[in-house]
């Protein structure tokens, strides 16, 4: 059973990589066009994966074996290793970085945290620049794939699109999943075009656009600038856009398709959307107001930063427009806590996500009137659905997993003899794939380069638990997993 579940997810992970080997054509292309040699590189690195992939397809190609939960584990977890391999090549081969750094900054790109060891970016061909853009928007529609589809049958976390249409669908969830695939493809790349059309019209470069478009949508907060928007801090214009962008990139997919193609009006009544969208507003006036009273900041310019600032935070996509550690201690205790929080289930974004704290809000509501009524029980709803004991279960082995993480990770960074404010806030950014930390360090004025490839390599395997939902990597570590 173990040698059959291990060849085909060789299979899959092969396939994948071709298509990956292909993509990689389109930042050789652009080098090409600038007349920047690097084009070999991508060239190079396209061919080697193309081959080793065709070679490793041909070798595991057989008989599909009977779907299983185990399989649909393991070959999660072996596609998102597999893309941040072959995503660190052409940056290992073209920068000067250690291959620890070129796996962080892969990894990094796929699981849309945006976190970045490259100092000079301003001056990076374009085909790197292109080529880290294009990886968070393959990591941000996986993701969309992976919390839609993957990850809710796996009872691991998330609210499936079948979950949300009807019950009836339940029972037959794959009958339209291609169509339902066609859909989700096209308004995501939809939305990235009109995301690099705003900020062209805003006044960002052609290149600029299409790179932070990619990244905005993703929420994986990669610019092409080490200053990132802080480069475009007096465009207004731009920083709104991003903010808008950055939103829609943390709703769910599932309830933006049934609202665009079916128009369906009530779906945008979902709890979680509401939930993220209040705490959203609340955080951001909050600030805004504060600086306005405490710092005389003048109104507009404190709702611009704070929105497009913690907006950035709050959907795990890590742009900054100025270095919002050096407000005042309020507004960075609420970047601190802004880290926790995430968009919602089946977006691009991370963290602990709005459902998951509407459906512990439920529950704590549900103990206080059990304490109050005695054994008076009354059904926990989510809308007009109950959510029921399995669903509550996973919520809370998920906040239980999250806090393991983050905390051993801090162990971890602090014994490889980082600062407690680096370790802390580095770990947490990394499981919520928010990107900048706190601190002077690897704060939003700094980044990842200084530190040790021990730490880089701890971070990497936070990101990846983070945005893997931590359970569906946990299961694989149990010995139960593996007994035939």
């Amino acid at each position: 059973m173990h040698g059959i579940v291990v060849r085909a997810a060789a299979y899959v992970a092969s396939v994948f990589s071709l298509y990956i080997a292909a993509v990689m054509l389109i930042p050789a292309a652009v080098d090409l066009y600038y007349g920047h040699s690097d084009w070999q590189i991508f060239t190079f690195c396209a061919l080697a994966t193309g081959a080793v992939a065709l070679t490793v397809a041909a070798a595991t190609r057989g008989r599909a074996p009977v779907r299983s939960t185990r399989l649909a584990f393991f070959v999660v977890v072996v596609l998102w290793v597999t893309l941040a391999v072959v995503g660190a090549l052409p940056i290992y081969v073209a920068l000067d970085i250690s291959f620890a750094g070129a796996i962080f900054e892969s990894v990094s790109a796929i699981t849309t945290t945006g976190s970045t060891v490259i100092v000079g970016l301003d001056d990076l061909p374009p085909g790197v620049l292109l080529w880290r853009s294009l990886l968070t928007g393959v990591g941000g529609l996986g993701v969309v794939v992976l919390g839609l589809f993957f990850l809710p049958l796996l009872n691991v976390g998330g609210f499936s699109y079948f979950q949300i249409e009807s019950s009836d669908i339940e029972e037959r969830p794959f009958d339209r999943l291609a169509s339902f695939l066609r859909a989700l493809v096209a308004i995501y790349v939809i939305l990235t075009v009109l995301c690099a059309l705003a900020y062209a019209m805003a006044g960002m470069s052609t290149f600029d656009a299409i790179n932070h478009a990619m990244s905005t949508l993703a929420t994986g907060g990669f610019s092409t600038h080490d200053a990132s928007f802080g480069h475009f801090e007096d465009n207004w214009t731009v920083l709104w856009v991003g903010t808008i962008f950055m939103i829609l990139g943390a709703l769910p997919f599932s309830i933006l398709i049934l609202f665009v193609v079916r128009g369906r009006l009530d779906a945008l009544r979902d709890p979680q959307i509401r939930l993220f969208l209040a705490y959203t507003a609340v955080i951001v006036i909050a600030v805004a107001v504060h600086r306005r009273v405490v710092n005389e900041v003048p109104f507009g310019e404190a709702l611009t930063s704070s929105a497009f600032n913690l907006v950035s935070i709050i959907t795990t996509t890590g742009f900054a427009s100025e270095d919002y550690t050096l407000w005042e201690p309020f507004a960075v205790m609420m970047v601190f806590f802004a880290t926790f929080l995430g968009g919602c289930s089946g977006s691009t974004s991370g963290a602990i996500k709005a459902y998951r704290f509407f459906v512990l809000g439920r529950m704590l509501q549900n103990g206080l009137r059990t304490l109050i009524y005695g054994r008076s029980v009354q059904p926990l709803r989510y809308g007009s659905r109950i959510i029921d004991e399995e669903m509550q279960r996973s919520v809370v082995l998920f906040m239980i997993a999250f806090f393991a993480v983050w905390v051993g990770g801090s162990v971890l960074l602090a014994a490889g003899n980082i600062d407690i404010v680096t370790a802390l806030t580095a770990s947490l950014t990394a499981v919520t794939n928010v990107g900048p930390g706190l601190g002077p360090i690897i704060g939003p004025a700094g980044n990842f380069s200084t530190l040790s490839d021990y730490a880089l390599w701890v971070l990497s395997a936070c990101m990846l638990l983070g945005r893997l939902e931590i359970l569906a990597v946990f299961v694989l570590l149990t010995p139960t997993f593996w007994r035939n």
